[in-house]
């Protein structure tokens, strides 16, 4: 049975960091990507950043240079690493996995495996 499960979201000031993590078990080892997509209210899911199997790492472009995604565990852990978070509406953060697309195709593709999400909100 595939599991994902999100931690680490709350509030935090503009500026101030987050570290996003997510355990992830019983998923296809042939999976060809996972990473961290985000929906506000109101949005569309988008996708944030990933990493595939040939350890190639995409990022949304309003993201780049302060978000990093990393794989620990084994890759049963995936880390999101936001720093210099900037004021947005609060936002679900879901770990994903994607059983058949790679690199960028994953980025902007609709995953199939998706975790329950944790909050993320960035305000003064």
């Amino acid at each position: 049975q595939v599991r994902l499960v999100e931690s680490g979201g709350g509030s935090v000031q503009p500026g101030g960091s987050l570290r996003l993590s997510c355990d992830l078990s019983g998923y296809p080892y042939d999976s060809m990507c996972m990473g961290w997509f985000r929906q506000a209210p109101g949005m569309e899911r988008e996708g944030v950043a990933i990493v595939d199997r040939d350890g190639q790492k995409r990022y949304a472009d309003s993201v780049k240079g302060r978000f990093s995604i990393s794989q620990e565990n084994n890759k049963n852990t995936l880390i999101l690493q936001m720093d210099n978070l900037t004021p947005d509406a609060p936002a679900m953060y879901y770990c994903i996995i994607d059983r058949r697309r790679i690199a960028t195709y994953c980025l902007l593709g609709t995953p199939d495996i998706w975790g329950p999400g944790t909050l993320v909100n960035v305000s003064s």
